[in-house]
């Protein structure tokens, strides 16, 4: 039933060996009748069917007894480190099959032959018998070929597909960790806010501070987002953080609307701003000028640096975040510069065709 079971076939074989069957036992039976007898060389064509028809008995018989051991060595060796062992036990079927069909059904036929009163004799002939052996190893080899292709088509797909699923758990365990860092460091700010200005300046932050979270939540788990969303969000946090520091902090922007289409890793252009602020002096004499510019497809972030006098000691997670996030996502990876007064930093724009092969099915 197996042969007109197309998805049997396929699960066990690899592929639909339908039509492959049908002609590989019509070319291996004509190849036999000529090896054994030349019956359309020596006989009239009817007596010539008559006689390949013989010989494609003994082909259909060894097929699929062959197909048969073939599927169940496969079941019992499923694994790719049995492989050697199941083509030898299989090659060593496919020997022990032509003969012993051979013998078998050449004995079944002088049995017929005989009932009707027809003399007739088989003989077992090696000699005939081992180029028939050799092109039926051939031919059942194409099975084990397709087979094995299957197998390893199906491997890389899963390990393709494990691949993507261990990259989006990176990707998620960064974007969380992004997320409660920038609300620590709110959270730092209010605090300071609290200390210095009266409660309605407070009150302020805490409903600025609630609107830029609604914004994160409602970007979702996406991994790239348009730049244009990117600056919507970094400037409700920059007016967030002028409430604390006023005309002490400036932004510079140099954005052509041209590239607002373009992808970077969500937050990174704010964590580059908050990194900016909580390492610098701003202050009415120093004030902290960042600049945020597009060059080179490349938006560039720089500021003169400002080092305070109380220097909070650095995590660098700020960075290291975005420097993994666009290293699993695109092989286009952020450069930070540290020059002689500025602190400079290049994030790639990014188009959909940048992401590496593995990532395709993460960006949500």
């Amino acid at each position: 039933m197996m042969l007109l079971n197309k998805e049997r076939r396929i699960n066990y074989l690899g592929f639909n060996d339908f039509w492959f069957t049908v002609v590989g036992v019509i070319i291996i039976s004509f190849i036999t009748d000529y090896l054994f007898s030349k019956s359309f060389v020596r006989y009239p064509f009817g007596i010539a069917v008559m006689s390949w028809s013989v010989s494609l008995f003994f082909t259909v018989c060894d097929w699929f007894i062959i197909r048969s051991v073939l599927i169940f060595l496969r079941k019992k060796y499923p694994d790719f480190q049995d492989d050697i062992k199941r083509i030898i036990i299989f090659f060593l079927s496919i020997i022990f099959t032509v003969i012993a069909v051979d013998y078998v059904g050449g004995y079944f036929i002088v049995k017929v032959f005989n009932l009707f009163g027809e003399s007739a004799n088989h003989e077992l002939k090696i000699r005939i018998l081992l180029p028939v052996t050799l092109i039926t190893i051939m031919t059942m080899a194409i099975y084990e070929a397709v087979y094995y292709y299957a197998r390893l088509k199906k491997s890389i797909r899963e390990e393709e597909q494990s691949k993507q699923i261990i990259i989006q758990a990176k990707l998620d365990t960064l974007r969380n960790q992004a997320r409660p860092h920038f609300l620590f460091n709110s959270l730092n700010t209010l605090r300071d806010i609290i200390d210095q200005d009266d409660k309605e300046d407070a009150k302020a932050f805490v409903d600025n501070l609630a609107n830029v979270y609604r914004f994160i939540l409602e970007s979702g788990n996406t991994n790239l987002i348009f730049l244009q969303k990117e600056l919507k969000f970094v400037k409700a946090y920059i007016h967030i953080q002028k409430e604390r520091f006023g005309e002490n902090l400036r932004i510079e922007w140099s954005i052509p609307k041209s590239k607002l289409a373009s992808m970077i890793v969500p937050m990174s252009l704010q964590l580059l701003i908050e990194n900016a602020i909580k390492h610098n002096i701003v202050s009415k004499a120093k004030p902290l000028v960042i600049r945020v510019e597009i060059d080179n497809n490349n938006l560039i972030v720089s500021n003169k640096i400002q080092i305070k006098s109380t220097q909070i000691p650095s995590t660098k997670i700020g960075l290291k975040n975005i420097e993994k996030r666009y290293a699993l996502i695109s092989h286009k990876l952020p450069i930070v510069k540290k020059e002689e007064d500025h602190f400079i930093v290049f994030l790639p724009l990014l188009r959909l065709s940048d992401q590496k092969k593995n990532y395709a099915n993460t960006n949500n």
